[in-house]
């Protein structure tokens, strides 16, 4: 059976809450596509935003990336909206990266980014995909895989 079929709610009860599971999967850039994310700054800016995202109640379930862009898997809660979750991240995550002066140049993030909702049935296969992004990159140019990203093909 279904796991939504199989929620039941007190309708006596003033204390529903909306019941709500979507994935989504986001991509966003580095300002003018500059490689500044180094493998050597990249764990410690990962757990940054992981530990942000819970600060604020959002739930990122996969990170990864590659010098000039970062993968997020996240699963959006009732009250939040796609836009105000990726400008609350990469507003707080820029901010970080140049307060603790990881690069030599000031930081931004491009103001465009992707994200797409994922099904159930394709999150293992997004997950490996965010977390292979090094092994990727070396099979793969960005512009391919924003092909692929745009084209909904994310395993490809």
């Amino acid at each position: 059976m279904n796991a939504l079929m199989e929620l039941s709610f007190d309708q006596s009860s003033d204390e529903n809450m909306p019941f709500l599971k979507v994935w989504v999967h986001m991509v966003w850039m580095t300002k003018g596509r500059r490689p500044a994310l180094k493998h050597s700054i990249r764990p410690a800016l990962f757990d940054h935003i992981i530990e942000n995202a819970r600060r604020k109640g959002i739930i990122v379930s996969s990170i990864g990336g590659a010098q000039e862009h970062i993968h997020l898997l996240v699963s959006l809660g009732a009250d939040q909206s796609i836009s105000e979750l990726v400008q609350a991240l990469k507003d707080e995550a820029a901010l970080w990266i140049n307060e603790e002066q990881l690069l030599s140049a000031p930081f931004a993030w491009q103001d465009d980014y992707y994200a797409v909702s994922v099904g159930e049935n394709d999150l293992r296969q997004v997950r490996r995909h965010i977390r292979r992004q090094d092994q990727h990159h070396h099979l793969k140019s960005f512009a391919e895989e924003r092909y692929s990203l745009l084209n909904n093909s994310i395993g490809a």
